[in-house]
């Protein structure tokens, strides 16, 4: 398998459907054009790429899983937008790009970004009326949780209000199982559910639990060495805000060295969900991102 054409190929996808969802909707023009400057700003678009990958690993229809695989990534927009504020971490670039607030003043930024949030739950939920199956209100229930107080934003207050604080391991693993982790979990999860491969859920949730934290540890290495030109946002804003990482905890190479292993368990994993390879090449593929 070429697996730099068949990510090029799902995010070409992705990106397709996200542009025909956000089309003729009878909304003000600066919303949408707000909500669709930060949803268009270069994404990987990792995490409804895995909800596809696994979806269609356990034999699963993409006509089914494509648009609930879009929810999940206006939700991490959303999530980023409002990252973004002065009032959360005041960030005036996002992946080389001005960030919402910069461009379209802090009210419409926030405004984007509970659009963003509202269109992903009206989107799942037009897919429900659709279909009328059970699985899809376990999906729409496995997102809303991810993405709320006992998930990302749980995660986002744990941050928020550590911000110069010396934590201790187990609430660092929390704050980023929660804030990164739960919607890597959640966009896995529902790949299994919408292919009605209930029995896989245990080893989908630890593939992306192993995946989650594998991802975040590179982030925070990221922030301390990597180029700025590649990332398109400046380094080095964890350790100048003061921010508990896995490098401020454990070093750079203690850092990697946990990177790797978390990466090796997650395509252990991955070969029992996909033998295509195509979940193991993501996992590696992530280990060794640049941005």
């Amino acid at each position: 398998m070429d697996f730099k054409k068949a990510l090029k190929d799902k995010q070409q996808l992705i990106n397709k459907r996200l542009e025909e969802l956000l089309s003729y909707v009878d909304a003000p023009q600066i919303i949408i054009e707000a909500m669709k400057y930060s949803l268009f700003a270069g994404g990987k678009r990792i995490r409804p790429i895995l909800c596809i990958a696994v979806c269609e690993a356990l034999e699963g229809n993409l006509e089914d899983v494509l648009d609930v695989a879009c929810s999940i990534e206006m939700i991490h927009t959303y999530s980023l937008i409002h990252d973004d504020l002065p009032a959360m971490d005041n960030d005036d670039y996002r992946r080389g790009k001005l960030t919402n607030h910069k461009v379209y003043g802090d009210a419409i930024a926030i405004l984007a970004g509970d659009g963003l949030l509202n269109y992903a739950f009206e989107t799942l939920l037009k897919v429900l009326k659709r279909k009328n199956d059970k699985r899809f209100v376990d999906a729409a229930f496995e997102i809303a949780k991810a993405s709320g107080i006992t998930g990302m934003i749980g995660g986002q207050v744990i941050d928020i209000t550590n911000v110069g604080n010396i934590i201790d391991e187990n609430l660092l693993v929390s704050m980023h199982e929660r804030k990164t982790g739960k919607l890597i979990e959640a966009s896995c999860n529902v790949g299994a559910i919408i292919a009605n491969r209930y029995e896989y859920l245990e080893i989908t949730r630890e593939y992306s639990k192993n995946l989650g934290v594998a991802f975040q540890i590179v982030d925070d290495i990221l922030d301390v060495i990597g180029d700025e030109k590649k990332l398109g946002k400046s380094v080095g804003k964890d350790a100048k805000n003061n921010k508990p990482t896995y490098v401020t905890l454990y070093g750079l190479e203690k850092s990697r060295e946990l990177a790797k292993e978390f990466s090796l368990k997650a395509v252990e994993l991955a070969n029992k969900i996909d033998n295509t390879g195509f979940l193991k090449d993501l996992t590696k593929y992530l280990l060794n991102r640049e941005s």
